[in-house]
């Protein structure tokens, strides 16, 4: 299962969003990289700035390669053994605090049906995603998110 955390830094209103996909087996960078042309086709054109981590799929020769042709997409890399930095990484925490807490399902669509309802969960509430980001305390824009305002 791969997720993914994100915002629109010229439009914040419109707010921070999860995404996930699911598929049988690891990712490997074929796969990864037919998630980025999925991503490509859902954000139509938008310049769209991804943080890694130091997954070896993620910095492959391929995906490197890859990469490099997209003129979309940019991508930035986490420091090493830094999964405090990493947003994800409090997503699969409340998920597995939740709705994964104690599944035992026969098959993969349960796991996936699962975090899908905590997916929704997380996205119905406003601040939840941004509180993901900001507790990275890594500098985004805009730095205080509508939703986490200090004057409000």
């Amino acid at each position: 299962m791969a997720g993914a955390l994100g915002y629109h830094s010229t439009d914040p209103d419109r707010g921070a969003r999860l995404r996930f996909h699911v598929k049988p087996g690891s990712y490997d960078t074929a796969g990864l990289i037919e998630i980025l042309e999925q991503m490509k086709v859902l954000h139509r054109g938008e310049k769209v700035v991804l943080v890694w981590d130091g997954l070896s799929a993620h910095w492959s020769r391929a995906m490197r390669a890859r990469v490099a042709e997209q003129d979309w997409l940019t991508l930035e890399r986490l420091p090493a053994y830094a999964p405090e930095l990493n947003p994800v990484e409090l997503l699969w925490s409340s998920l597995q605090k939740r709705e994964l807490a104690n599944l035992v399902g026969d098959h993969l669509a349960d796991v996936a049906d699962a975090t899908e309802q905590g997916i929704q969960r997380i996205n119905t509430n406003q601040q939840l995603p941004w509180s993901f980001l900001a507790h990275t305390g890594l500098t985004i824009h805009p730095p205080h998110p509508p939703n986490l305002r200090k004057d409000q």
